[in-house]
Order: C-alpha cells, then structure tokens, then sequence
C-alpha cells in the first residue's frame, strides 16, 4: 500500500512538473522554460566590424550560450534594418528590443548621454567603469534615458583613443584654423572653437571623405580598428594623444519595456554578459592596438606624430567654457556632470602615487 502511495505521488509531481515551468520562490514569477524569447539588436557599426561591431555578436552568443537556448538575439549592422544614427529611435520606439552604439551620438536628444562614451580630458576606461558600476553613473544613466523607454548599459570599451587621422600637419592652434575634420560629441564643439570646421560621420563614410577630400582630418578609434578601414591609405599623419576620448565607453540601449517583460534569470542574463562584454572589448583593444600601429609604421609608412603641448594646453582651456556652455540650463547634464566630475578628482587623487607612478617607475632606464 505504502508503495503504491508513493508511486501515486510521483506520477502527479513529474505531471505537474512536465509544462517546464518553474515558480520562484516568492510564488510571483512564472519561468516558462520552453518560451524563446526572439529578439533583434540594431548596431551604429558594419556588420562584424572587428571590436566596435562583434560586441553586439559577442553579447547574442553569451546570452544564447548562459539561457541554454531560451533567449535568441539577431544581430544587424548599420543600414541593414535601420540606419547607424537611427538606433536610439528604433530602441526607443520599440521597433527592436536592443541597440549598440555610442551614447554620445544621441547629444541632440539627450544632452547627457555626452558623459557615458567620453569627455575630453576626461576619464580612462578603467576610471569611467568604475564610475558607471560603483560610482553611482549606472543610475544616472537609468534616470536620464527613462523618457526615452530604455535601459542603457556598458557595453565595451576601445581605451585610449588616438587624437586622429590628418592630411596637414599640426605644429600650432593656428594650423586648425579652416581645418575640416570629422569629430563628433564636444570633442567636435571644442574644434570648432579653435577654428577647425567639423562634420560627424558614420565611421563606413569616414575613408571616401578622406580620399575625396570632403574632409582634411578624421578621427575613429586607434590602430586596431584604424587598420581595418585603411585610412593610412588616404591620410599621412596619425597623431596622438586622443585628448577627447581618454576610455570610450560603448553602450548597450534595451527596449524597457522589452526588458520588463523578461523573467528574472532572463534580465540577469542580459545585464551580465553586458559586463562581460564591456570587459572584454577593453580586453581586445588592448592586446592589439600596438601591434597594428606597428604594421601602420613600419609596413605602411604611417608618420606618428604627438600633437604639440600648447595645442594640448589651449585645447583644454577651451574645453572647460565648453562644457559649462554645454551643462548650462539642463539640469540632468549638470547633475550628472557633478558626478563625474566628483568622481574623477577623486581617482586622480589615487592615481597620481598609483596608476600614473607605476607607468612612470616603470619606464625609469637603468
């Protein structure tokens, strides 16, 4: 008797069991373990762009692999299904759950969206990580795009930027002077300041308006993504520091509403690999950057040069009256930019007998 309870049982706990479903603990959530969940992501970058567009590759796989199946992320390049300057609108409205980009491209919209790709003279990407994950910037960040319907989140890091691709050369302030270049975000603002004239551009229509000379100068990532375009076939010089984008941050846009509507595992799967792949891209750039500005100089013939300390010097000073122009009458801007600046005086702080020591100690000759 005993036995045939116990078989009883069974039966009706494994039917119970057999839709797949799974309760949570609180008893509010249904998993439903055999629902796919099919989303499509939209990028501002080529398809398969090597670092700036696997990232988006990079997080469908991730999410495939870590829900076992359930959650399906299709990927598209730019202009495959919407334009690279349309993705905040298709995310926003809906049109598709995710976006890639850069966040500093939607300024027009969203005034503080500048913070979370780069400022100039701004954070390194290991500062700017810190900040977004425990300096309080993922929360700003949350608040400033919730009109808007989305959910942002890192979504890369290229690093230390290079200062750019020229055409002239730049010994003084005096030679931006008519200079056109394409440059976007407040880095693009400051140069009009000094008297360059600058465009924003997809980063595909970047090497026709070099060559064609629609622009003089253009700047896109640093050497490991430079190569792939082949702009040392259109331009002669490639000058550093990237004095605009010390640790671009790349950003990772969710339909909210979409993003709501996930199961808790689900939600937690799309925020953590978006943290793996913010790491590593970083990670990537990194280990590749100095080999390709090898190839460009030694192989391409590419003339390296540093841009003058007093160009530097004038562009920081005139980046300060930029940003308090740019902050001024937008109270989420100013919010915002109080915390990064906070946040950034404080690490420099640490990094001054840290990071900055080490480097220097480090190349100390014998």
């Amino acid at each position: 008797m005993k036995k045939k309870i116990l078989s009883t049982f069974l039966i009706f706990l494994f039917l119970g069991c057999s839709d797949n479903s799974v309760t949570s603990s609180e008893g509010k959530v249904e998993i439903d373990l055999n629902k796919v969940y099919k989303w499509n992501m939209v990028t501002t970058w080529p398809k398969n762009y090597p670092g700036l567009g696997l990232a988006a590759e990079n997080l469908s796989k991730y999410v495939d692999e870590m829900s076992n199946g359930r959650m399906k992320i299709k990927v598209y390049g730019a202009g495959e299904l919407v334009p690279a300057m349309g993705v905040f609108d298709a995310v926003s409205q809906g049109n598709v759950e995710l976006g890639h980009g850069a966040s500093y491209y939607w300024t027009g919209k969203v005034k503080s969206s500048q913070f979370y790709t780069a400022v100039p003279f701004g954070l390194t990407a290991q500062e700017i990580n810190s900040w977004i994950h425990w300096g309080g910037g993922q929360e700003l960040w949350e608040e400033a795009y919730a009109p808007f319907n989305l959910m942002p989140l890192a979504g890369g890091n290229t690093g230390v930027q290079m200062a750019g691709w020229f055409n002239k050369e730049i010994n003084s302030i005096q030679d931006l002077k008519g200079l056109k270049m394409r440059i976007p975000g407040l880095a693009g603002e400051i140069f009009s300041r000094a008297g360059a004239e600058t465009v924003v551009l997809p980063g595909s229509d970047i090497f026709l308006a070099l060559q064609q000379g629609v622009v003089d100068a253009a700047e896109w990532v640093g050497p490991f993504n430079d190569l792939t375009f082949g702009f040392h076939q259109v331009a002669k010089y490639y000058y550093y520091p990237g004095w605009h984008e010390g640790g671009s941050t790349l950003e990772i846009i969710i339909n909210k509403e979409a993003y709501e509507s996930l199961p808790d595992d689900l939600r937690a799967i799309v925020k953590y690999a978006a943290r793996a792949v913010n790491q590593e891209m970083l990670d990537e750039y990194t280990a590749n950057n100095n080999r390709a500005l090898t190839e460009l100089v030694e192989v391409h013939g590419v003339e390296l040069r540093k841009l003058p300390d007093d160009v530097l010097v004038e562009l920081r000073k005139i980046s300060r009256e930029v940003m308090e122009e740019f902050i001024e009458g937008d109270e989420m801007a100013t919010k915002i930019y109080n915390s990064y600046e906070a946040f950034k005086q404080d690490v420099i702080e640490y990094h001054e007998i840290s990071e900055k020591a080490f480097i220097e100690m480090r190349d100390l000759e014998d």
